[in-house]
């Protein structure tokens, strides 16, 4: 007689619990792929979104504008009564655009005027410079054009008005001896 051994039945169900969790975990796996699919359509479609409202935005901040245009060129007609500029109302020189001006007003203050140095000829001696610390005048050779060891003092008599910079002031203002 043949008799079944006695280890068969655990045999078929531990193969039968390797199968179905098997089964499980390829189940588990083809779901895991489809929500992941799922979740990129779902950012992709949120990217899109967020794209189709800046499009949105954009697109009617120019109808806006376009409409203020209307109105505002509607305005400018109906009920402040400009028009476009014609051709014969362009100015071609200052001295159509002077034209234009007024006298100033009795009693108005003068107007501000700037003077600058324009050529090299009739350049007046340097002025004089004191220090604002101790009130004594600062030596005539610290503006030497020959000294080059402090590159920041510059003196230049160029077209347009004298400059001097600070710090070769407050070197000088300090008793910095020059070189």
């Amino acid at each position: 007689m043949n008799q079944i051994p006695n280890n068969a039945p655990r045999g078929f169900r531990r193969i039968g619990w390797f199968a179905a969790l098997g089964t499980c975990l390829a189940l588990y796996a083809i779901l895991h792929v489809k929500v992941t699919a799922v979740h990129a359509d779902v950012v992709r479609a949120e990217r899109q979104i967020v794209a189709l409202e800046e499009q949105n935005m954009l697109l009617e901040t120019e109808f806006l504008t376009r409409s203020n245009q209307v109105q505002l060129a509607a305005w400018n007609r109906v009920d402040f009564g400009f028009q476009s500029p014609t051709a014969d109302q362009f100015i071609d020189s200052p001295r159509q655009l002077a034209r234009f001006g007024t006298p100033p007003a009795e009693g108005a203050p003068p107007p501000i005027r700037l003077a600058g140095l324009r050529s090299g000829e009739d350049v007046p001696d340097f002025p004089q410079i004191v220090s604002p610390l101790t009130g004594e005048p600062i030596k005539a050779n610290l503006f030497d054009e020959e000294r080059e060891e402090n590159p920041a003092l510059a003196v230049t008599l160029a077209p347009g008005p004298l400059r001097l910079p600070i710090a070769g002031v407050a070197e000088a203002s300090v008793g910095v001896a020059p070189r």
